[in-house]
């Protein structure tokens, strides 16, 4: 416990050395980490655009990292991820043993809300962490076309990136952020988990309200 608290408040000092070391390995290595988070649904907890921001930060600071790289490969591996994820559940869904045990009901309101709103999820999902790891998988297991899919997930991802990148890379030009970069980290990580909780907290108190 006691190193991962020294890690996540230097981490500057841990990992500029590891991206000098990997050199344009560093790349391959966050294409990855994007990828797993939002296309395999087993890999909710990795970071998402707290490592965007991150590594944005660090390119602006450092010359082992390229914007201008990182761009594209945060936005290749987020919508390959999502494409993956979409796929999973239109494949899954499929399976005998599921068609067996998920209610029917239940199969059809999934339909009807991804019918009626899955654009919406779809793109707004994107940036609310661990519930983005499901949105695609929930989209494809009820049936969303896939076009409409593709469309709305790359207007999202786009977005996502785009922001992500830019702020990291604004404010990494900054020797306020440089100085406390880990500080930084640290608070875009616990402001990118907030969305989460709050649902979390909306749907604990809707099924046990308050007297």
């Amino acid at each position: 416990m006691a190193n991962l608290i020294e890690i996540l408040t230097h981490l500057e000092d841990f990992i500029v050395p590891i991206l000098t070391t990997l050199g344009n390995w560093s790349y391959i290595t966050l294409f990855a980490v994007i990828f797993l988070e939002t296309g395999m649904v087993i890999f909710p907890f990795l970071p998402g655009e707290s490592l965007i921001f991150l590594a944005s930060t660090m390119a602006a600071t450092h010359t082992s990292l390229d914007i201008q790289v990182l761009v594209p490969v945060f936005f290749a591996a987020a919508v390959i991820g999502d494409t993956v994820n979409f796929e999973i559940g239109r494949h899954l869904i499929k399976l005998p043993w599921l068609q067996r045990h998920l209610p029917q009901d239940k199969q059809l309101k999934a339909q009807h809300f991804f019918a009626k709103y899955g654009s919406k999820a779809v793109m707004f999902g994107r940036f609310v962490p661990l519930i983005r790891t499901f949105v695609p998988l929930s989209a494809g297991a009820s049936q969303m076309k896939q076009k409409s899919f593709a469309f709305w997930n790359l207007i999202g991802v786009g977005v996502w990136v785009a922001v992500g990148c830019s702020l990291g890379y604004f404010f990494g030009s900054i020797s306020f952020v440089q100085t406390h970069l880990s500080l930084f980290f640290l608070g875009i990580l616990a402001c990118a988990l907030i969305p989460a909780a709050a649902i979390t907290l909306f749907k604990a108190l809707r099924r046990h309200p308050v007297a």
